[in-house]
């Protein structure tokens, strides 16, 4: 397994394994457009790895970009409340990877906009300091 993979899996975990989060998702947290999953869910969207040598001897740092979908009817307010769900679960969290050791999680913004698609889409990136 690869250290973004691991992540993105510790990620996962946490996230079906919060009780906020899985009061609005359940288990719909998936790497797939959101046209497959019914909303509300979380889909990882796009990532970014830089390598830091200065942070320890073979690390990266690495943001995971979570992508919150919503239908609701009421406008934003079901997708900001996940966002801040989402924020609790990860902020600061220490899991344990499959391959590397997780030195530090933060979630670093939360975006919320209507959807053009329809709905509305909440960002939230998650940067992680990882020694691979």
């Amino acid at each position: 397994m690869s250290v973004s993979n691991a992540l993105q899996r510790a990620i996962y975990e946490l996230l079906i394994g919060d009780a906020a989060v899985s009061a609005f998702v359940g288990d719909r947290v998936c790497d797939a457009p959101p046209s497959t999953v019914q909303s509300p869910c979380i889909t990882f969207g796009p990532s970014d790895v830089v390598f830091d040598e200065e942070v320890c001897s073979s690390g990266r740092v690495e943001t995971v970009q979570l992508d919150l979908w919503s239908d609701a009817q009421d406008g934003k307010r079901e997708v900001k409340a996940m966002c801040d769900a989402v924020k609790r679960a990860l902020d600061g969290a220490e899991p344990s990877l499959i391959d590397g050791q997780l030195i530090a999680m933060q979630v670093l913004s939360m975006r919320v906009f209507d959807d053009p698609g329809g709905g509305y889409h909440g960002v939230v990136p998650v940067e992680c300091t990882i020694e691979d």
